[in-house]
């Protein structure tokens, strides 16, 4: 083997095992995290969880808090995992509930985690996995938008669905077990579903040309837009429902 190729294939080796040690780190604080809670989280313990000497995790890690942001994104990663497992309903409204359900069920499954990842604003949030997850939130806004389902606008909607469930699990979370009624649970989810969509689709038809006839009817009522404005819209909104 030549000297190039022997160099190659060591680096390889040695960035693998790096990058086991690292996996090993951030699962062992996952799991000290869960069983023990956050106070439990610390340099000593979890080197000998992950059977490495303590200085190796600041190989890894600048501080404790660059390994609390990797669990952070491990934390995602979990629950990304979960949404793309969950299947898509056929009603686009009970498919939102559904996907706040998991969200929710997912902070009361692992308390620790969640409060790690959404106890503080900005924990975790530039990771490729929450944003990926918020892709599916996204994903799932537009379906209503595009059914004339959607009351605001979807980025209002998007923050609306995120801050609910998100306020519900570290409400629920703040609670003594005595006072932890479910009911709290599905009254917030609905009020979301309340301030997020429709009672009816505005839209009969989904698809550009449906949106344009539901616009046009409504056209003759708005007082936004100047006679000319309003001229130039029908024009255009006569097109596109044609089209369709």
């Amino acid at each position: 083997m030549a000297r190039g190729t022997e160099d190659d294939v060591t680096s390889e080796a040695a960035t693998g095992g790096r990058e086991l040690i690292r996996r090993r780190v951030i699962e062992a604080a996952a799991d000290l995290l869960a069983r023990e809670g956050r106070d439990a989280v610390t340099t000593r313990a979890v080197a000998a969880a992950a059977g490495v000497q303590p200085p190796a995790i600041y190989r890894h890690f600048a501080d404790m808090d660059g390994l609390l942001e990797a669990v952070a994104e491990h934390g995602y990663t979990t629950f990304l995992a979960a949404k793309h497992l969950a299947p898509e309903a056929d009603d686009p409204i009970e498919d939102l509930r559904a996907g706040w359900d998991l969200a929710v069920e997912f902070g009361l499954s692992n308390p620790a985690l969640y409060a790690l990842m959404y106890g503080e604003p900005r924990r975790g949030t530039t990771s490729a996995a929450f944003q990926a997850g918020m892709r599916i939130l996204v994903g799932r806004i537009h379906r209503l938008a595009a059914g004339g389902w959607l009351r605001v606008d979807e980025r209002l909607a998007a923050a609306l669905i995120h801050a609910t469930a998100r306020g519900a699990v570290l409400t629920w979370l703040s609670l003594p077990e005595d006072q932890r009624d479910p009911a709290l649970l599905t009254a917030m989810r609905e009020s979301m579903v309340t301030a997020v969509t429709n009672d009816k689709p505005a839209v009969r038809d989904a698809g550009p040309a449906g949106a344009a006839r539901a616009l046009l009817a409504t056209l003759p009522e708005q007082t936004a837009l100047t006679s000319g404005e309003r001229h130039l819209l029908s024009e255009w909104l006569d097109r596109l429902a044609a089209d369709g």
